[in-house]
């Protein structure tokens, strides 16, 4: 089976050499000339020097993943599809807002080209642990590349079977599962990555607070400007945190990818001192919201988490000059100059 991919980035690029151990065929082509040439020489892909020339190299009816920024993908999809024929398929694999699918799989049907919205999780590792692949678009169209996300999933193997389920698996037991109709895997991608940012700010506030057990063994200015921290015994521990996390990470019910990420995050830097704490939010997380908003079901962990990121990028400090000059107006009070 053949597949083009456009994006060769560090998620396009391993989506290759994954296929390539399946004995999918690709055909590649990416801006940057090197990464071409870097699969090229490894010996997993052809390359093209164009849009035109990757269409030129693949059998009908062609499929083509786009794997770009969704700032980008659009616009890629749309360049693509100028070169395709009817009954070829178009995927977009990146983080597109869902409505997006939508408006585009209606113009390319007016065409006779088939389009699906995948959304991939994996990041860097998914070249060696797979792909979880959330599907959306017509079932036709799926079918006819199950070999290609069949390539792309971790397996059965990747977990132990769900408690009542037996026989063959079905392909969400897999890693991939077709969602429904256009938009609908973008759509689930969407809420996955909303649920990481509440999941992450859950193991970051917890982390937090084990590095501030031990308050109570440091001198507290005493002044009108500064809680009471009430009774310092009970802040006398000095816990070492990546420890806690290696300890949870074996039988804890909060065990978890992400948690073993973070340990090993720790152990490499135990205070973290090559971060600045200054975290980016890449557009799915607002969209959750506003999903969350729009259909009426409540979502405040995760826009917390979301507001949260917002914070540490210093969006909040003129927010907080203004607490600050409130508490001075009605109160006298003097703001506290950090040392």
């Amino acid at each position: 089976m053949q597949l083009g991919m456009i994006g060769l980035g560090r998620m396009g690029a391993n989506l290759v050499r994954r296929l390539h151990r399946s004995g999918v065929s690709c055909v590649v082509y990416d801006r940057n000339v090197d990464a071409i040439d870097e699969l090229v020489a490894e010996g997993v892909a052809t390359g093209a020097s164009d849009l035109g020339d990757l269409a030129s190299k693949l059998e009908e009816p062609r499929a083509v993943w786009i794997m770009v920024p969704a700032a980008f993908a659009g616009a890629v999809v749309m360049d693509m599809a100028d070169h395709l024929s009817r009954d070829d398929i178009v995927i977009d694999g990146g983080n597109t807002h869902y409505p997006l699918d939508i408006e585009r799989s209606d113009v390319l049907s007016r065409r006779g080209i088939h389009y699906l919205d995948v959304g991939t999780s994996g990041g860097v590792f998914g070249l060696e642990r797979g792909y979880c692949l959330m599907i959306g678009g017509e079932v036709e169209a799926v079918q006819r590349l199950d070999p290609v996300f069949s390539a792309l999933a971790p397996g059965l193997t990747a977990a132990e079977r769900t408690r009542g389920r037996s026989g063959e698996a079905a392909t969400e037991e897999v890693g991939y599962l077709h969602c429904g109709p256009a938009g609908a895997g973008h759509f689930v991608k969407m809420v996955h990555n909303g649920i990481e940012y509440a999941v992450m700010a859950a193991y970051a506030e917890g982390l937090g607070l084990l590095d501030k057990a031990n308050v109570g063994s440091s001198d507290r200015e005493v002044d009108a400007e500064t809680a009471p921290l009430g009774d310092p015994r009970l802040f006398q521990y000095d816990i070492d945190v990546p420890a806690v996390t290696e300890v949870w990470r074996r039988g804890s019910v909060i065990g978890s990818w992400l948690l073993d990420l973070t340990a090993a995050a720790l152990n490499e830097d135990p205070n973290l001192d090559s971060f600045q704490g200054r975290v980016s939010d890449s557009g799915e997380g607002r969209w959750t919201v506003l999903a969350a908003v729009e259909s009426g079901a409540p979502g405040p962990t995760i826009a917390d988490a979301l507001f949260g990121r917002f914070s540490s990028r210093g969006n909040a400090d003129f927010g907080n000059k203004v607490l600050s000059a409130m508490r001075s107006e009605f109160g006298g009070h003097r703001e506290k100059k950090s040392s």
